[in-house]
């Protein structure tokens, strides 16, 4: 296996009455808060009103990004830079899910640079060596970016999505109270647990020599995932699974499982391709693609590493033939996804037809071929669309 560097200093408050805490974290870096939020569901649920009061009786000058989308934009990013830069902003407090932190993120980042945030991103991708401390409070379990570096921004224009990690990115400190999620959706419970497993996924098939030791950390994270995501998707105020599955989408994608691994991940970039072009939840793009990409790894021979997922994380029988053992693991992801989460199967039930697949392709291999866990090249992630229509 490969060195590696592990070191993720973000201080997390997890569990109820932890927001008690917050002026005091905030203070530390100032006085001047940028309060970023989405459509307003923090409002409905009281939270914002909790924050404002809060931080109006400690002394706080509050400025406001509210209106952050799902698949966040650029243009919002533009309007937190500018927010933060007319205000002389010291911390920008993020107050939803992964969106609303990955918008965050860069606006912390365009706030100490003169050029535009999308310079950011792309081949060409200016370095991102300051920004502003971020604070989060995480409402939907997903993303995990309230514990990494790294964000994604859409830019409508260009019909691109694109993602960046590094350092400066990463939040100072983080609420996690798995009673802030009781209100979302069993729709969005639903993508957030297929976001979560995918980025477990998308490290454990790896072809490069690994810790049996974060094998078996990934393997119980998937179970967490499978055991508790049907379960808050149907009983959305049972704290157990909330809490589970809020603390797994954290530590699916801090670093810690990596272990030095270096292969690139394969269904994220096919699916930034998806909710650039459609504005689909991504974690749904994700549940669609990924058991065809799994099908297509078959296809070429890749199946020892499906035995030990259908083994360890669905309890196939190992004592069946290995490709059985592969095909029956697949069987039982998808059944986990469209049956018991109660997700749309194809591409074709979310509106996204054939038109797009070439370019979409030519898109998610815009750096060249996906050296994953098996190298796709446009032809072959074209292929996998196809699969998911």
């Amino acid at each position: 296996m490969n060195p590696f560097v592990y070191d993720i200093p973000t201080k997390v408050y997890f569990g109820r009455d932890q927001l008690g805490n917050l002026s005091a974290e905030l203070a530390q870096f100032g006085r001047c808060v940028l309060l970023a939020y989405g459509g307003g569901s923090i409002k409905r649920i009281g939270l914002y009103d909790k924050i404002m009061t809060q931080l109006t009786e400690s002394g706080f000058e509050v400025v406001e990004l509210a209106g952050i989308e799902p698949n966040p934009r650029i243009e919002s990013v533009r309007r937190g830079v500018a927010l933060c830069k007319e205000n002389s902003v010291d911390v920008i407090l993020a107050v939803g899910g992964g969106s609303t932190i990955d918008a965050a993120k860069f606006v912390a980042a365009g706030a100490c640079v003169d050029h535009d945030a999308w310079e950011f991103f792309g081949a060409n991708a200016k370095p991102i060596e300051r920004a502003l401390p971020i604070v989060t409070i995480l409402t939907l379990a997903a993303t995990g970016s309230e514990m990494d570096t790294a964000g994604v921004i859409s830019n409508p224009e260009t019909e691109d999505k694109l993602g960046r990690l590094a350092r400066p990115l990463l939040p100072r400190v983080s609420f996690l109270d798995p009673t802030l999620t009781y209100s979302v959706s069993p729709y969005q419970t639903a993508c957030g647990a297929a976001d979560i497993l995918s980025h477990i996924m998308e490290v454990y098939f790896n072809t490069q020599e690994d810790l049996f030791m974060l094998d078996k950390m990934m393997e119980g994270l998937m179970q967490t995932v499978v055991k508790f995501g049907p379960v808050a998707v149907r009983d959305g105020e049972n704290y157990e699974a909330r809490a589970n599955l809020m603390w797994a989408g954290s530590w699916a994608i801090n670093g810690f499982l990596n272990g030095g691994k270096r292969k690139a991940w394969s269904c994220h970039p096919m699916e930034h391709e998806l909710s650039a072009s459609y504005d689909i939840t991504h974690g749904l793009g994700l549940a669609i693609l990924t058991p065809r990409w799994m099908k297509h790894c078959l296809s070429v021979g890749m199946v020892d590493k499906f035995v030990s997922f259908g083994v360890n994380v669905f309890g196939v029988d190992a004592t069946l033939e290995p490709m059985a053992i592969a095909e029956e693991a697949i069987r039982r992801l998808e059944h986990f996804l469209f049956e018991e989460l109660g997700l749309q199967r194809t591409l074709t039930e979310v509106g996204i037809g054939r038109e797009k697949l070439a370019e979409m392709s030519r898109k998610a291999c815009r750096y060249g071929d996906i050296r994953g866990f098996v190298t796709l090249t446009p032809e072959d992630v074209e292929r996998i669309y196809e699969m998911s229509l």
